[in-house]
Formats: C-alpha cells, structure tokens, sequence
C-alpha cells in the first residue's frame, strides 16, 4: 500500500514543477506577531522566520531538523515523527510539554489548546510551508492559553505566485519521499495544491513511518474583500521504537538498533479547514477574521507504562477570530474577539491480564466539551519618527465540562472523577518598543505574559489521591531587549538578552500528587546573524547561551531524586548553536555545511546525571543540470557521531533516545 502510494504521488506529480524562486527582499514582512503584515524589524515580537527556499533546501527528514536552525529552538527527535520541544525553556514532557507551546497553521492552532498533543508538531505541513515563524517567548495579546514559551506558525504558499514543483528523494534505510506542488491563477481564484508523501523503514528495529500531506488553498475577492479558503490533512503510521537503557547505551550501534517495545505503534488524523476574509471598510478601518473546523483522532500503544494499554483519543471543534483595525499614519489600534468549541474523547484500554494496579479492561472512558471565549486590544505609535511603541492585553476564558463514561471512583492507580464542570480565566498582557537609533541599527525592549490553562489530560486523566480543585494556570512573566542590524549589503544581526519566571509549574511529587506550585527561572542571550563573505560565499548562524533554574524544593517524583531551589532543570543544555556555511562556486551549484552543538546538560532534577553533549556535522548541495531540472543530495551526520537525540535518568538508571548514524540521501527536482 505504502509503495502504492508513492508511485500515484509520483505519476500525478510529474508534470509539475517549480516555486518561483524569491529573491532578496529589503525588509522582511511576518504576520505571527500581530495576525497582520509587519517588517519584522520594526517589531519588538521577536520573531524567527525560516523561508521557503531553506524549507525546501534542507529537505528535512524531521521536524527538528528544519526548526533547530532558529534561535532559542532545542526541538528533540523522537522515534519517526515524534518530538518533544524546547522554545526557551527546557525540554518539557508531559502536560508541560503539550501545552506549553502553540503550533499554529496560519495563525489557528492546530489543536485546541486544552487538548493538545505533545508531538503536536507532526500535523503541520511542514514540507509544504511557504514559510515558518517563530516566536520566542510569550506570544502577545492575539495568542491565549499554550503561547507560553513559544509558538510556531506554519504558513502555507501564497497560491498568486505561479509556480509548479516536483521531487523525488531516496535515501538510507529505506526512505523515500515524493513531494509535487502546483500554483496559480485559475477560474476561481488564485489556487494552491501540495501533496507529499514519506515512507522510510527506519534504522532501528520495528520503527517503519508513512507520513502523507495533503494541502489546498484558494483566494479571491474583488474590490475591497478578499476572500481565503484553505484545508490541510496528515495521515500519520508509525511503528515507535522507545529508549535504550545503560549508561552511554547509544554510543553501541548494535544497542542503539534494538527495540525493546516492537509492539508500540501511534497511528494519527488530522484534518483542518477555514475560511479567512479580510475587508477595507474605509482609508483608516479594515475588519478581518477567519471561521474554522477541524478534526484530531489518534490511537497509540502506551509503552512507557506497565499496563501497555491501548489509547484512543481525539476531538473535533469550530471556532472563529475577529479583528476590527484603525490605521493611522503614526500608529495602529485592533480590537478583536476569538471563539471556539471542542469535543473531545479519551479511552485508555488494557488488553493484558490484571496485574498489580493495572487491572484488565478500561481504565479511563470520558468526554470533555471545552467553550473558549476571548477578547483583546493592541496597538502601535510612533512617538517620534525613529520610536515606537506597542502593547496589548488577552483575557480568555474556559470552561471544561467532563463526563465520565464508566464508574466513578478508583481501580489500581486508576482514579475516575464523577460528571464535573470547571473554568480557568487568564490575563496576558504585553508591551514594548523599537527605536531606530541610527542608520540600520534598532534597539528593542519587550514585557509579556505567557499563560497556561490546564490540559485536559492534567484535569481528568488522574490516579488515587490526586486533587484538582487547587489547580491554577501557569504563568510566564517575560522580560527582553535587544539590537538589530539589517544592511543593505545583507549583513543582519539579531541579539536579544531575556530573563523570565515561571509561576504554578505543573508538578507531579514524590507522592504521585499533582501540585502547582512550582516556580523555574529562565535566563539567557540569543544571536542570530547572517554575514555574506562574497557574492558567493555567506555564513548564517543561530546561538544561545540559557541557564533554566528550579526555584523550590522538593522531592520529585522518585522519591530519591530531590529538586533544591537553584537546581539546573533537567534536559537543558547551556549552550546550543547552528552555524552554517553556504557557498555557490557557480551559478548551478548550492553547497551547504552546516555544524550543530548541543551542550552538556542533567538528566534528572536532583542534578545527579549528566549527558556530555554533541556535535553534528551535516552537509547538503545541488547542482541544476538543465533547465528546470536539479540533482540535489545529502549527508547527515557526515562524522558518524554517537550521540543521544535525549538522555534522561529514571528508575535508577540512564536511559536514551540514540541519534542515528550516517545517512546519505539523493533527488531529483523538477521546475517550471
């Protein structure tokens, strides 16, 4: 079925071609700060922004492999398309890891927010993208709940740009990859349609990924409306392979292959449409919005637990954003309001006969419909003509109401709440400015908040003993500032310095309770830069240096493992960089070297473990052989390095996710 697949994407691709190339733009315009066009550089958002020739230059087998390009970003690899992430922070993992970041698909999240998936990244469309931004740090007045540390906004091709684009790529353990893309003008509008498909077996045991993209977009109007419909959809299969234990168990090849759960899988859906319009009622007032649906389904073998049970889960929501805007020439002011509601189901089944507190049959059937309401204000103005400033405020509100589908009470380690309602109300403000201090130089400063509402899986997915009435959202109170360079010859440098404190950390204790009163530190400096040597030559780079500081005490959730405030979080390292080289020696031939580091960090919470770090090697080219056809390829971990994509220490031992070794990859890429 798999190469079925291929093969149709293949033939219905063949006939396609190219992207138009983009050349250098004198500013670049985001929309992720405010949901409108903004040069980035006159933001104090700080904002990433990877465009679509590196998108489709890197060719990225993985998520991470395209996102660790960006400062401040520490994306692990999981096992085919999971993931955990890091956005100034620590890597976090369970609920933290879900819901502290938001992964948007032009500017709608792709989940909602209080049910989102921790490797909630593999339902973008990455490969696809027109463009990703980032932003680092909370996400301002337009972004509620889950724009914590950060947010990642996938943008699709603007279909005016006519283009067609095909490619073919093999490589190492059977991997496979067929991407064909097609865009213009048509009887209805300018039109997009993209569709990629990746099929690889996996170089470890038992670990095969089908991963299938489909996205479509058409814009229209006349006059003053212009009107977008868009819709996405990913098909998800995967076998997983999980962690190898023993310390330093990934630098043993033979090790690193093995899978000690063949049976875990995690098979995925996602669906999502909308419908965008934008309105200029006059020469100062325009009204935009978009209306939207879409639909989460995803079963998955829990292989990190004893029960090995089965999880069904998934949910299905419509909502709508709304911004009315006054335009000035010193300024901006845009009020709005946002809605959604959401279904969503969890069922967790063990088929294995009862065994100490894991007892045979469901352990959790419930429902959970979530109502979101928000309003909001933000605005800019020019004080002078070389200063600026901007703020806003978001206050948003939930409510949850939870039904459980089977008894009430506990079974094992099992605890299943009666029929309940519950509300969480958060307050995220921000402001900042931009001066332009002299020719090509801006200074920036930045004060948000980022908020976090429970995650229902934190709510009701609970075990004896535990309690949630106390539960408050966590809160991130953000402070930054920074310089930026952009000349016209194409050196740009970003340095920005920040220092952030997180309040009622979501914490499970030594005793298996859930507390939120948790507090971590965050310190650190980013820069990002790019410098062209030549004509031919440029290098690029991102770096940070970040300290992540516990401030409490506890014991954690072993018992012998104990946080003292000034404790280092745990998978965090202090140093990450990506530097790259880029060099045309002719006109039809792109080199690319690139070197990634990863830091030392601690593997637990109590600061007892330690994993050394790494370093990467990558190396990338291709060569236009005739017009419109290229020859492209790839070297990863060029060095064969033995490394960890994560080390952690838990049950009394190391344990690791291994990075895979050398691989080679080549293709074919058609224009026109």
């Amino acid at each position: 079925m798999r190469a079925c697949a291929l093969v149709l994407a293949a033939a219905s691709g063949s006939a396609m071609a190219q992207d138009v190339p983009g050349g250098a733009a004198d500013e670049v315009i985001v929309v992720s700060a405010t949901r409108s066009a903004q040069v980035r550089d006159s933001s104090a958002v700080p904002v990433a922004v990877i465009e679509a020739d590196t998108i489709r230059t890197v060719g990225a087998q993985h998520v991470a492999e395209l996102l660790n390009r960006a400062p401040g970003v520490h994306i692990h690899r999981g096992n085919g398309a999971e993931h955990l992430t890091a956005i100034r922070s620590p890597v976090l993992s369970a609920g933290a890891g879900a819901g502290s970041f938001l992964y948007l698909e032009d500017g709608i999240s792709l989940r909602a927010p209080a049910f989102a998936n921790i490797n909630g990244l593999f339902e973008a469309v990455d490969e696809l993208a027109g463009r990703v931004e980032i932003i680092r740090g909370p996400g301002g007045a337009v972004y509620g709940s889950n724009a914590l540390h950060g947010l990642v906004n996938v943008i699709t091709p603007d279909p005016a740009l006519a283009a067609r684009r095909a490619e073919l790529e093999l490589g190492s353990y059977g991997r496979a990859r067929v991407t064909a893309e097609a865009s213009g003008a048509t009887r209805l509008g300018d039109g997009y349609i993209g569709l990629s498909v990746r099929s690889e077996d996996g170089w470890r045991d038992d670990a095969s990924l089908f991963r299938a993209g489909l996205q479509t977009r058409l814009d229209w109007g006349q006059g003053a409306m212009r009107w977008s419909a868009r819709a996405s959809m990913i098909h998800l299969e995967q076998e997983t392979a999980t962690f190898v234990n023993g310390f330093e168990a990934y630098r043993d090849e033979a090790l690193s292959r093995r899978n000690s759960n063949p049976e875990a899988f995690r098979d995925a859906r996602a669906f999502r449409a909308s419908l965008h319009a934008d309105h200029t009622l006059s020469a100062l007032w325009s009204l935009s919005g978009a209306v939207y649906a879409r639909s989460n389904d995803m079963e998955f073998r829990l292989h990190f637990l004893p029960s090995r049970a089965l999880e069904f889960t998934g949910h299905d929501s419509i909502g709508a954003q709304s911004a009315l805007t006054r335009q000035t020439a010193r300024g901006s002011l845009t009020i709005g309001a946002d809605g959604e509601w959401t279904r969503g189901y969890l069922i967790e089944d063990q088929t294995l006969p009862s065994f100490g507190a894991f007892p045979q049959g469901i352990h959790y059937d419930y429902d959970v419909e979530a109502l979101t309401g928000a309003v909001f204000a933000m605005g800019r103005h020019a004080l002078t003509d070389v200063l600026e400033i901007e703020g806003g405020a978001r206050l948003e509100t939930t409510r949850f109401d939870y039904t459980n589908n089977t008894d009430d009470g506990a079974t094992g380690r099992f605890l299943r709440l009666p029929d309940r309602s519950d509300s969480f109300t958060t307050f995220a403000p921000h402001a900042g400015l931009v001066w332009r201090f002299a020719d090509n130089w801006r200074a920036f400063a930045r004060a948000a908040r980022g908020v976090r509402a429970p995650q229902t899986d934190e709510l009701y997915r609970l075990q004896p003993g535990q309690e949630i009435d106390n539960i408050e959202p966590e809160v991130l109170d953000s402070l930054e500032a920074g310089l930026r360079l952009s000349r016209p010859d194409g050196l740009a440098l970003e340095l920005t310095a920040f220092t952030m404190v997180k309040r009622n950390v979501f914490f499970r204790d030594a005793d298996g309770i859930n507390v939120t009163d948790g507090r971590t530190t965050h310190e650190g400096v980013e820069i990002e830069g790019v410098w062209p040597l030549t004509d031919r030559l440029t290098l690029s780079g991102a770096l940070i240096w970040a300290i992540h500081n516990y401030d409490f005490d506890r014991t954690a959730g072993q018992a012998f493992e104990v946080i003292e405030r000034g404790n280092r979080v745990d998978t965090a390292p202090e140093w990450l960089w990506n530097l790259r080289a880029n060099w045309q020696p002719v006109d039809a031939v792109r080199l690319e070297a690139e070197w990634v580091h990863v830091g030392e960090y601690f593997a637990d919470a109590a600061n007892d473990a330690v994993y050394s770090g790494h370093h990467l090697l990558n190396l990338r080219g291709a060569m236009q052989v005739r017009g419109g056809v290229e020859l492209f390829a790839s070297l990863r971990n060029a060095a064969n390095t033995r490394y960890a994509e994560r080390a952690d220490f838990a049950f009394g031992g190391y344990r690791y996710f291994p990075g895979e070794p050398r691989t080679v990859s080549v293709g074919v890429r058609i224009r026109g």
